[in-house]
C-alpha cells in the first residue's frame, strides 16, 4: 500500500510541476505581485510598498491580501530566480502535499470502517488526478495554501482526542495559519474549528492544560492581525464582491413593493431582509449545480477548462452514492465530511459571483472522500467478473483523463491566453531592449496592473521603486501606480509628445493613431494582437 500511495504523490506532483513555467500561459496581475513581493521580502524585509515584514496584510493593488503567500515564495524566489515557475512553486508544492495529507485525514476519518485503507488511497488518487485541484495547483492561488492548512488542521483535529492531545496546539496553529492565507479561510476556518471543539468537548476537557495552551496560542496567534480584521481595509474586498453591495436588488424589492401598491403587506412579503435570505440560498445552491460539478466546471477560465466539470463526469454516481452512504451510517468521524463542505461553501454565498471555485476550494477534499466512499463500496459489492468491471472502469477514467489533459495542454494556452494578461512579458522584454533610444515610454493599462508586469520582468530594485515612482490612492482605496522610472502609465495614451522628446508608446492595437509608426506588434497565442509599440 506505502509504493502505491508513493505512486500516487508523484503523479500529484508531476500533475502540478510538469511545464508549471508556462501553463497556465502568463501570469495574472494577482500571481505577479505574489512573485514581486516575495522578491521584495527576501531583499530588505519590505513589501513592494516599504512595510517591513508585513504580517496582517498585503498592501498590494489595495485589496488587502493576506500575506502567507508571499512568505512562502521567497525560498523559491531566491532558489530558481523572479519567473513563474518559482512564483508559481508554493501552489504546486502544496498541492501535491495535499494528495498526500488526504489520504492519512481519510483513513482516521474511517478509522473504524474495514475498507478505509482502500477508501484513503482512492481519495487521494482522486484528489491526485482532480481538474479543480490541478488547475488550482499550477497557479499562483493563495486558496491552495489554505486549503492545506484546512485538511492538516482537521486531521491533527482527529489526533489530538484519539491518539495524543499536544496535536490540539498544532491543529489550532494550522487553522489559524489558513487565516493568514486567504480571504474565505477567515469564515471557514474558525466555523470548522468550533464546530469540531464543540462536538468533542468532552475529549478536549480530558487535557486542561493542553487545551488552556491552545486557546493561548491561537489567541496570541491571532492577535497580529485582530486589528486588521475589524479595520474598513479589511472588509473593502467583501464590500467589492458581496451580494449586500448589490444595488440592483434593491432596485428590484423597490419596484416589487410598487407593484403590489406599496402597502404593508407588500413590505413585509419583499422586505430586503427576506431578499437577502433568497439570494444567499440561492448563491450556495449554485456551487452545488451538477452542470458547474460534472459538465462544464467554473465558467472563468482560470478555474476550468470550460469542457470538463470541476470533477469528471464519472465521479458523479459514486460522489452520490458515497453521500447517501456516509449520511446514513453512523460512523465515529464521519458526520465531519458533510459539515466541512456545508461549512466551505458559506464564504462563497456571500459572493455575487457563483458558483466559485476558487472561494469553495476548502470543501476540498469532501466532494473526492464521498467519491472514493462510494468507488470502493461499489468494487468490494462485486461478485462476479470484478476484473473486468474494474478493467472497464479504469479505462473511462483513463479517457476522462486523458481528454482533459489534452484539453489543458494542447487548446487551453490558445484559447485563454488572453485571461491570463499574455502579452505583458513579452512587450515589457522589448521595451527594456530599446528604451535607452527614447526618453519616455508610454505604456497603457488597458489590461490592467502593469505596473507589476514592469516591477516583475524587469526585477526591479525594490527601494528605487518607492524612492522614484509615483503611486497614488484612490477614494476607493485602490492603489495605482502612475510613473517607474521612464515608464508612464496610463488607460489613455497621448496622441502627441512634448517637442524635442522621443518616446515609444505600447498601446492597444485599437487605439493606435493613424498618423503612427508602428515599429512591433504583439500577439497572443490565439493570434490576436494584443499590444501594439509604435512611434509618433
Amino acid at each position: 500500500m506505502k509504493k502505491i500511495l508513493i505512486l500516487i504523490v508523484l503523479i500529484a506532483a508531476v500533475l502540478r510541476f510538469y511545464n508549471l513555467g508556462t501553463n497556465p500561459p502568463s501570469l495574472t496581475w494577482d500571481e505577479a505581485a505574489w512573485g514581486y513581493n516575495s522578491y521584495s521580502l527576501g531583499i530588505d524585509g519590505k513589501d513592494e510598498f516599504g512595510r517591513f515584514l508585513p504580517h496582517d496584510y498585503m498592501e498590494s493593488f489595495g485589496d488587502f491580501k493576506p500575506p502567507m503567500y508571499a512568505y512562502l515564495g521567497i525560498i523559491p524566489v531566491k532558489i530558481f530566480g523572479l519567473n513563474e515557475f518559482s512564483t508559481r512553486f508554493p501552489s504546486a508544492s502544496f498541492g501535491t502535499l495535499t494528495v498526500l495529507i488526504t489520504y492519512f485525514l481519510t483513513k482516521r476519518l474511517f478509522f473504524n470502517y474495514k475498507l478505509k485503507e482502500y477508501t484513503a488511497l482512492a481519495a487521494a488518487f482522486m484528489l491526485a488526478i482532480s481538474p479543480w485541484h490541478i488547475m488550482l495547483s499550477r497557479a499562483a492561488f493563495e486558496a491552495n495554501i489554505a486549503t492545506l492548512f484546512i485538511i492538516l488542521g482537521v486531521w491533527l483535529f482527529l489526533i489530538s482526542i484519539e491518539r495524543n492531545s499536544t496535536f490540539l496546539i498544532l491543529s489550532v496553529i494550522s487553522f489559524i495559519l489558513s487565516i493568514y492565507t486567504f480571504n474565505s479561510a477567515r469564515v471557514a476556518a474558525p466555523l470548522l474549528l468550533i464546530i469540531l471543539s464543540l462536538v468533542n468537548f468532552k475529549k478536549l476537557l480530558k487535557d486542561k492544560k493542553i487545551l488552556a495552551i491552545s486557546v493561548l496560542v491561537g489567541f496570541l496567534l491571532i492577535l497580529p492581525t485582530a486589528k486588521f480584521l475589524l479595520s474598513p481595509q479589511a472588509s473593502l474586498r467583501f464590500k467589492e464582491v458581496n451580494i449586500f453591495s448589490d444595488i440592483e436588488l434593491i432596485k428590484v424589492n423597490n419596484q416589487e413593493i410598487a407593484n403590489d401598491g406599496s402597502n404593508v403587506l407588500s413590505k413585509f412579503i419583499h422586505n430586503r431582509r427576506f431578499v437577502y435570505v433568497r439570494e444567499f440560498l440561492s448563491h450556495y445552491f449554485d456551487n452545488l449545480n451538477p452542470d458547474f460539478l460534472f459538465i462544464k466546471g467554473d465558467g472563468n477560465p482560470k478555474f476550468a477548462t470550460g469542457d470538463t466539470g470541476q470533477m469528471y463526469i464519472w465521479e458523479f454516481p459514486f460522489f452520490v452514492a458515497g453521500l447517501i452512504f456516509v449520511t446514513k451510517n453512523k460512523g465515529k468521524n464521519w458526520w465531519i465530511v458533510p459539515a466541512w463542505l456545508f461549512i466551505g461553501i458559506i464564504p462563497a454565498a456571500f459572493a455575487r459571483e457563483t458558483p466559485h471555485a476558487l472561494r469553495i476550494e476548502g470543501t476540498l477534499p469532501t466532494w473526492q472522500i464521498f467519491t472514493a466512499v462510494g468507488l470502493v463500496i461499489f468494487i468490494s459489492s462485486i461478485k462476479k467478473y470484478k476484473k473486468l468491471a474494474v478493467g472497464i472502469l479504469s479505462f473511462i477514467i483513463l479517457i476522462n483523463f486523458a481528454y482533459f489533459w489534452h484539453g489543458y495542454f494542447v487548446h487551453y494556452p490558445k484559447e485563454f491566453s488572453s485571461e491570463w494578461q499574455y502579452g505583458y512579458k513579452e512587450s515589457i522584454s522589448y521595451v527594456e531592449n530599446q528604451k535607452q533610444q527614447y526618453d519616455r515610454i508610454y505604456f497603457t493599462n488597458y489590461l490592467g496592473r502593469a505596473y507589476i508586469y514592469k516591477l516583475f520582468y524587469t526585477q526591479s530594485d525594490p527601494e528605487t521603486f518607492r524612492e522614484q515612482s509615483k503611486v497614488t490612492r484612490d477614494g476607493f482605496g485602490f492603489v495605482h501606480v502612475d510613473r517607474i522610472e521612464k515608464y508612464s502609465i496610463m488607460d489613455n495614451l497621448p496622441n502627441k509628445v512634448a517637442k524635442r522628446e522621443k518616446a515609444l508608446y505600447i498601446n492597444d492595437p485599437s487605439k493606435v493613431p493613424q498618423n503612427a509608426k508602428i515599429v512591433k506588434t504583439f500577439y497572443q497565442l490565439n493570434g490576436k494582437a494584443v499590444f501594439t509599440a509604435y512611434t509618433l
